[in-house]
């Protein structure tokens, strides 16, 4: 107390009283007291020297032998050091020991009482997790103790920004939660966000050295995210990383319906996994040959699943949930291995097939594609590598030019091939292909497929296949679903093919038979089937052009009046008479069959014009009757064009 003993003597305890406790704090005191004889309890007290201090005191009453009081002794013992420690504790419990923040514990309590609070008073709360942009490199290059200071700092402008009924957390490391309450719409969040951003990345000065730090942050807002506290933190930290991955220093709002494709995902890629771990997965083979020789020289193996209840699903179905996922490489490497296993099946019984696998990126770049593959050979065949070809997407490759390169030749070593598939749908440069060492481009089918219809289509297929040629590669061509496909493609100097015109993806048991019965389209080995001189491309691009012409007039006379405009009407407009009347006229005039062209194109545009007359005055139904002999037409023009290219292809050969 700081009194001497003799200055204690003849006074009552209110000479110790702190000032503190207010009439209501001794009347219940002395109300225990008289009814039990005894009181205990923390009360403060002030020292002589003014000093207020917390203590522990303990009253009894005492009785003579008539059991009426005689008096009251009261003990007492300071307590403050009792009281320092367990406040350290507090603090150790609920506050984080470098930046004095709340910590996760304190953030809990903090954020269920501001949740309540929104809801009684039907205002927004924003959750936010933010993360120090490149904070790691920062700390490791000023070295730990400057990079405490560092978050200190961050946490001081924190601590700047609060309003009341607002909590700031440190989560660990670089990573904090604010909870921003009594906001009324998403443009003050927004609004209060951006503002800290801008003070995060403001400059530091750390010893005299000029920092630069940003954040990112996820937000998510309470209750249109009607989740409980620990869920809204996550939603927060999920957006965080969305903000990170899209250039950092700004903030994400959490999106509920990709929370929700998230899940989806998970579970997706869950019922995968066991569907890999069941053996639910097969391979189905789509051959590929040579449409000049008529040889089958191999097929591609594509992947599909058996559901348990959906049956057969084909690879896109499921293929885009596993893209970059965990399970692309041990997929990746079951179609490997199963592949090669009916491989070796094949050759044992005498079909001397190559078999093509589909490579993700992620499997391709795992790291040691080049050992897996050496050991899923060794594990059944070494010998059937040189009958085994890797199909890497050509946009794939670009990511690591360098390295794709690198595995490609290791691979190269062990006598398995490769092409690049899909070519044409990426940016490659000439220099990119000069640098793959890939033995083989595919050209993409969506180009393939429309070629004939489609000019700009046939010209990238043309061009691909001149690039092979220059480059000393092989070309496949995908997406052949007919035999006219297969014609225009000999023609530019692409002779090898897979597609639905030529064979639809099969079981492996089905391929041998296949393989004896198949025989190429008659056409693709006559004379006009040979290569065309560059010169004489017009002749494919107009053949396709006019293909075009009748399938727009078509979908002019079947759409509603005024919604589509309709192909060039006269014969000397539309981009076929064009031609004829000015280069195919200068070029090719003398020959006959070129002559015998004009009479056929002008009666289809004859014919087109009565269709449309026809379908103004008697409807579409009634000018659809007309659509058989319209394409009669079209295709007696189509023989004719055969019959010059045939011409064309002999005066070339003189």
């Amino acid at each position: 107390t700081g009194y001497p003993r003799e200055a204690l003597i003849g006074h009552t305890p209110h000479l110790l009283a702190s000032g503190r406790h207010d009439p209501d704090f001794y009347r219940s005191m002395w109300s225990e007291i008289g009814l039990h004889g005894f009181w205990r309890g923390e009360i403060w007290n002030r020292r002589k020297n003014g000093e207020v201090y917390p203590c522990l005191l303990t009253i009894s009453a005492v009785t003579d032998p008539n059991e009426k009081v005689s008096h009251y002794v009261g003990t007492f013992s300071d307590i403050t050091q009792v009281k320092a420690q367990q406040a350290h504790l507090e603090l150790l419990a609920h506050y984080d020991p470098l930046t004095r923040l709340p910590n996760r514990v304190l953030l809990a309590d903090r954020l269920s009482q501001a949740m309540a609070q929104a809801k009684r008073s039907n205002s927004l709360l924003a959750i936010g997790f933010l993360d120090l942009d490149g904070f790691k490199a920062v700390n490791d290059s000023l070295g730990h103790a400057l990079g405490d200071r560092l978050l200190i700092e961050v946490s001081e402008r924190l601590r700047a920004f609060l309003r009341g009924g607002d909590t700031i957390a440190r989560m660990g490391g670089d990573e904090f939660v604010l909870v921003l309450s009594g906001l009324d719409s998403l443009q003050e969040c927004d609004r209060a966000i951006n503002r800290l951003l801008l003070a995060i990345a403001a400059p530091y000065t750390i010893q005299d050295d000029p920092i630069q730090l940003s954040a990112s942050m996820g937000v998510t807002l309470y209750p249109n995210d009607g989740s409980d506290p620990d869920t809204l933190i996550r939603h927060a930290d999920q957006a965080m990383y969305i903000a990170k991955q899209a250039g950092r220093n700004r903030y994400h709002l959490f999106d509920a319906e990709q929370d929700r494709q998230a899940h989806a995902q998970h579970e997706a890629l869950g019922r995968l996994q066991q569907a890999l771990d069941n053996q639910e997965f097969c391979l189905y083979y789509q051959p590929k040959v040579d449409m000049r020789s008529g040889l089958v020289y191999g097929a591609e193996a594509l992947i599909r699943w058996n559901h348990p209840q959906q049956g057969l699903l084909a690879p896109g179905e499921f293929l885009p949930v596993i893209e970059g996922s965990h399970l692309a490489v041990p997929l990746g490497e079951w179609v490997i291995g199963a592949a090669l296993k009916q491989l070796a099946v094949w050759h044992a019984s005498g079909l001397k097939l190559s078999v093509s696998v589909n490579i993700a990126a992620s499997h391709l770049q795992c790291g040691d594609f080049t050992e897996r593959l050496r050991h899923s050979l060794a594990s059944v065949a070494p010998e059937l590598a040189q009958h085994l070809e890797c199909e890497v997407l050509e946009t794939a490759a670009l990511e690591n030019i360098s390295g794709v390169a690198q595995i490609i030749k290791e691979c190269s070593d062990l006598g398995v091939d490769f092409s690049l598939d899909d070519f044409g749908t990426g940016y490659s440069s000439l220099s990119y292909l000069k640098r793959l060492p890939a033995k083989t481009l595919k050209i993409d089918q969506s180009f393939v497929r429309t070629m004939l219809v489609d000019l700009e289509d046939l010209a990238i297929v043309e061009g691909v296949v001149g690039l092979t040629h220059i480059f000393h590669r092989q070309v496949v061509a995908e997406g052949v679903e007919s035999a006219e496909h297969g014609i225009v493609l000999l023609q530019i100097g692409c002779d090898r093919a897979q597609g639905y015109g030529i064979a639809r993806p099969m079981p492996a048991d089905k391929i041998p038979d296949w393989v004896l019965s198949w025989r190429p389209d008659p056409r693709w080995s006559k004379p006009e089937a040979l290569r065309l001189k560059r010169e004489d491309f017009p002749l494919l691009a107009m053949e396709t052009e006019h293909r075009a012409w009748v399938d727009r007039l078509i979908a002019f006379i079947e759409a509603e009046e005024g919604s589509q405009p309709p192909p060039p009407l006269s014969s000397r407009d539309c981009a076929f008479g064009r031609w004829y009347d000015g280069p195919g006229l200068l070029k090719y005039g003398p020959i006959d069959e070129f002559t015998a062209l004009r009479d056929v194109h002008e009666q289809i545009h004859d014919f087109a014009l009565d269709l449309i007359n026809l379908a103004k005055s008697q409807g579409r139904r009634q000018a659809r009757q007309g659509f058989p002999q319209l394409l009669a037409l079209r295709d007696g023009l189509l023989a004719r064009f055969e019959t010059l290219k045939e011409a064309v292809a002999a005066r070339s050969q003189e």
